[in-house]
């Protein structure tokens, strides 16, 4: 739909809409609009891309308003002439920087006044032609200040990336991370392999933990695409999938950072409590990340009676045995020693970056898709982030803990509701039978446990995908990361690293 206030198409979250009826403006009109919406802070940008349509190379903008729960799209087309370059819109709004370092990165194009531009992944067919060891690090020329460079590999199976410190004696003065040494061209594949089966096992190796997170944006953006409904008993049933992932990891992360403060009680029981979750999603689908559950148009695992009692049983027992060690762990002086007032981010900072998810509520702010723009079973049952306003490390472990309990207390709500519900829950849809809409655009967003992820598509006259783009939220918290070090002394940024438990795979597509 058209927005009459603004003259720019409108849409919900996981819709899809003609390509001929959404907005092409000048590039100067884009600054303009950008001006009116990005000084609200209600409104961020979830996307923004460029992608080569003949002999344009299109932009696509997606701006989601919070309070009006709907996504405006703006595009603007550029044909190169004598100068390859556009001014940064990142000159004034600083979350978009890292949308015109990848820009810049895919399609040489220069943009003047940016904050600092350079590759964000180094892909082998960027007309940059630059590898990971012509990365352009911020360097400090001084006698007094010593560089320390940490990967990019590392102990255990950690995958690589590359970390840089600026330090005057211990303590940081700056960081820098570098990743992109892995780039595995998930966007390219998602166009190229034909199947949609193919595509959708694809999603759920977008990131390891977070498999539910992106397979769930996949399924809801190809039936857009398609026009396949569901019902809601389906719809109830995936947001339960994605609470669960949420409990699991959010409660193998305390295990983790317990280890990091060396609270080997911690440790072990936060640890030991994580298997029952992801051994219930193995009895449930037969992976214990839930790969195989999500496929467009319906369920080869639909859920049950037996399967709603034993999680029932599992969410009672694991309840009980977290409070108590949630109880233990934060009332710990040598705990709350190492978590408090440590690697604090302001909200101010968190806007700037674009801080989405877990990075942005730990800051106080509100920022959630499952409250702002409600998807699957969130449509039915209102939800309500957890926020927490201190910025540090402890503040997001309290926020992994509050969030646990409250995913425990909205699953038991979703499981009321589904158990009063038709239970019947489709196949899912024979691929012979999924045409996809031609020349359409469409977006989906999720709320997975790191935070906001974004999936979009555009497709030919023919109704065949020509653009995939995917957004995970460590796009945006890495950043949060570095700013995090700020002033510690070095020896706290495996702590610091833990809390932020960011994704390498997420962001190096």
């Amino acid at each position: 739909m058209q927005n009459q206030s603004l003259g720019i198409s409108s849409i919900k979250n996981g819709e899809s809409i003609a390509l001929k009826e959404i907005s092409c403006v000048s590039y100067s009109n884009l600054q303009t609009e950008i001006r009116k919406l990005l000084t609200n802070q209600d409104n961020h940008c979830v996307n923004y891309y460029a992608y080569n349509d003949n002999e344009f190379l299109k932009f696509v903008m997606c701006i989601a308003r919070d309070k009006e729960q709907d996504i405006l799209l703006l595009t603007h087309d550029f044909i190169a002439a004598d100068k390859n370059e556009l001014l940064a819109l990142s000159k004034e709004f600083n979350q978009l920087y890292v949308y015109e370092r990848e820009i810049h990165e895919n399609f040489g194009l220069k943009y003047i006044w940016h904050p600092w531009l350079k590759p964000v992944r180094f892909p082998h067919d960027s007309p940059l032609n630059l590898g990971t060891k012509d990365y352009p690090f911020y360097r400090i020329d001084s006698e007094e200040l010593h560089e320390v460079g940490v990967g990019p590999i590392h102990a255990g199976v950690i995958e690589p990336g590359h970390f840089r410190f600026s330090c005057n004696g211990e303590t940081v003065l700056h960081l820098e991370i570098q990743l992109g040494w892995q780039h595995r061209g998930v966007e390219h594949l998602m166009i190229e392999k034909p199947r949609i089966l193919q595509k959708n096992i694809l999603a759920e190796s977008i990131t390891g933990d977070t498999t539910i997170g992106h397979t769930l944006a996949f399924v809801q953006l190809l039936e857009s695409l398609s026009d396949i409904q569901i019902g809601t008993t389906l719809e109830l049933e995936r947001s339960i999938a994605l609470e669960l992932e949420r409990i699991a990891i959010h409660t193998g992360d305390l295990s983790a950072l317990c280890t990091d403060v060396a609270y080997q009680l911690g440790s072990s029981v936060f640890g030991a409590l994580r298997t029952p979750i992801i051994n219930f999603m193995q009895s449930w689908c037969g992976n214990r990340f839930g790969k195989g559950l999500l496929r467009v148009g319906g369920s080869q695992y639909p859920f049950s009676t037996l399967l709603e009692e034993k999680l029932l049983s599992i969410l009672d027992n694991f309840e009980t045995r977290f409070d108590t060690i949630s109880e233990r762990t934060f009332n710990l002086d040598s705990v709350i020693s190492r978590f408090d007032d440590i690697g604090t981010l302001s909200d101010s900072q968190v806007y700037k970056i674009g801080g989405v998810g877990m990075v942005a509520r730990m800051a106080g702010i509100k920022k959630d898709i499952r409250f702002s723009h409600p998807f699957a079973g969130y449509q039915h049952k209102n939800y309500d982030p957890v926020t927490i306003k201190s910025g540090d490390v402890m503040a997001r472990a309290m926020l992994r803990r509050d969030e646990v309990g409250q995913s425990i207390s909205y699953i038991k709500d979703l499981l009321v509701m589904w158990s009063k519900l038709d239970q019947e829950v489709p196949k899912p849809t024979p691929e012979k039978d999924i045409k996809l809409k031609p020349s359409t655009f469409a977006i989906a967003l999720t709320e997975g446990w790191r935070g906001e992820i974004c999936h979009s598509a555009i497709t030919d006259e023919n109704g065949a995908i020509k653009h995939y783009k995917i957004k995970d939220p460590s796009l945006h918290n890495w950043k949060a990361l570095e700013l995090a070090l700020r002033n510690l002394e070095i020896s706290d940024f495996p702590i610091n690293n833990k809390s932020f438990d960011l994704s390498y795979c997420g962001h190096d597509l």
